[in-house]
């Protein structure tokens, strides 16, 4: 038998070796975009179930699994234990269980659980007179609804009719007093309602719920057309607020997400809107609605008159917009900075905690400025020598570490280098100017209430609804700032704006209100109440 004979074909084995190193390639693509995707899961999973705090991750406890393998027998039978029930309601009918004592006063119903303060008017043609100069033919009865906290109360006015004996004259008392023509809430229900909701952010349905479980019964969208007169009625304030805002030499600016009406090209779809907070250097912040994320939003809010320093993190608007107005200095937040390396960690975690313990000397910097109240030239000469070779030595070891042949381009650790380098000049600003903090902590402090109160009521019906929560969060933050209680600023604020001049609306607002009338504010009725 003679054996076969093999050749070996040169061509197949170079389509081989060709084929291998294409696999080799896609390996590496997919095995890049892999962990692109771990990257941004994890990244989500931290933003839905762990701990927003940039502490070094040494000093934060283990957050444990986020997501258990398996479910335990319990949490299954609590599911069974939860299943939806079908609850219907026929217009027109009362629901089971309500009093059949309820009393009806000029659409406000409630029952005998409601406690019932009583106020007395008088006219005053009989102050003065004695019993036997006059007589009462008959009594009025007026109701208002009153907030007091945690409780509500309804307040019952007591309107005698007088008749003057010496010349028959029937006489009554001053109507009560009204902020809301025709309107059964009491001014310390309307405050209490935008407290509860803008403050403390318990969605309207939430306070309906609580309203039935009181034993008082309201349509919900009785509560929507009072916190929209409400608000309507504080437009001119935040108007005055915004004006003193945008004489301020230092100004923060920032914008947060919102859901705002219908969209008009995805349909089922809500529209992506935003606020757009801005920060004054006397305190005072000023939530203004956008549907756009655009630079011609920054541009029709500051326009060309505004001459001073805008402070910002690292969005390109902000950067396009200074760059197109001479009068206009742009300084970047050294946090948001910071918060790229820290997302760079996984990646280079000894050169991250490297530029992250010299830029904590920067903010070391800034407690001692605190605590020792420097300002003016104090400040910036203390900052001159201090923080300034500090930023030095940050810069240079950028530049140094941009030169590494091993760096990958998209690698985020690449990308917090470039980050800095890019903003130099922005990132220095706070080293000339004393008046300009070294990030915008405080104003994401200041605008916190918008993103937690989103995760309660969601988003706004309309457009309309959130340029409404602008306005009333606008006055509620500022309070804040300036420690005055909100509740008791809207109950005096909300009487004095209809006989306030136009021209001194600028004492309203809680920044100057706290100096003029925090003293001896305007109380509600509720206050008297027997």
């Amino acid at each position: 038998m003679s054996s076969a004979k093999t050749t070996s074909n040169p061509e197949s084995t170079i389509d081989s070796a060709q084929q291998v190193k294409v696999l080799q390639q896609n390996n590496a693509e997919l095995t890049s975009q892999v962990k692109n995707l771990q990257k941004q899961l994890d990244v989500f999973k931290q933003m839905l179930f762990g701990k927003r705090s940039e502490k070094r991750p040494f000093d934060i406890p283990a957050q444990g699994v986020l997501f258990p393998s398996e479910a335990s027998e319990s949490d299954e039978n609590n599911d069974e234990k939860l299943a939806k029930q079908k609850i219907s309601y026929e217009r027109g009918k009362a629901k089971k269980g309500r009093p059949e004592n309820c009393v009806n006063a000029e659409g406000l119903r409630f029952d005998d659980q409601v406690p019932v303060k009583r106020i007395t008017l008088t006219p005053p043609e009989i102050e003065g007179l004695s019993e036997d100069q006059y007589e009462i033919i008959g009594v009025e009865h007026r109701y208002k609804l009153a907030q007091q906290q945690a409780s509500y109360t309804v307040l019952e006015y007591e309107i005698p009719v007088i008749k003057l004996k010496s010349s028959n004259e029937l006489v009554s008392a001053p109507a009560a007093p009204a902020v809301l023509e025709r309107s059964i809430a009491d001014v310390s229900f309307l405050s209490g309602m935008l407290v509860d909701k803008f403050a403390y952010h318990l969605p309207l349905y939430r306070q309906h719920q609580r309203l039935e479980a009181a034993g008082i019964t309201l349509a919900r969208s009785t509560l929507i057309n009072l916190v929209k007169r409400s608000i309507l009625l504080l437009e001119p304030i935040v108007d005055a607020q915004w004006r003193h805002v945008l004489t301020s030499k230092v100004i923060a600016m920032d914008e947060t997400p919102i859901k705002a009406g219908k969209s008009k090209t995805k349909k089922g779809r809500m529209h992506q809107g935003y606020f757009w907070p801005v920060y004054g250097d006397s305190d005072e912040v000023v939530f203004t609605y956008s549907e756009s994320r655009a630079r011609r939003v920054i541009e029709e809010m500051l326009g060309t008159e505004y001459d001073g320093v805008l402070l910002s993190d690292g969005y390109k608007a902000y950067s396009s917009y200074a760059a197109r107005c001479e009068n206009i200095t742009h300084a970047q937040c050294w946090t948001h900075s910071r918060r790229q390396f820290i997302e760079a960690r996984d990646d280079e975690p000894a050169l991250v905690d490297e530029v992250l313990e010299i830029i904590g000397a920067l903010y070391a910097n800034e407690a001692y400025i605190r605590e020792h109240k420097l300002s003016g030239d104090d400040k910036r000469q203390y900052r001159q020598k201090h923080s300034a070779p500090v930023v030095d030595q940050i810069m240079l070891w950028v530049k140094t570490e941009l030169e590494e042949p091993s760096l990958l381009p998209k690698a985020p650790f690449t990308k917090a280098l470039g980050y800095l380098r890019e903003r130099d000049a922005a990132l220095r600003v706070f080293l000339d100017e004393p008046d300009v903090p070294i990030d915008t902590n405080h104003l994401e402090r200041a605008l916190r209430p918008i993103p937690m109160g989103r995760r309660s009521w969601l988003f706004c019906w309309t457009e309309l609804g959130a340029e409404h929560v602008g306005i009333i969060q606008s006055l509620i933050s500022t309070c804040k700032l300036h420690n005055v209680d909100p509740y008791t600023y809207l109950v005096d604020v909300l009487q004095r704006v209809s006989d306030h001049p136009s021209k001194d609306v600028l004492e309203l607002t809680p920044r100057v209100w706290k100096t003029l009338f925090a003293d001896n504010p305007l109380r509600s009725d509720l206050v008297d109440a027997v």
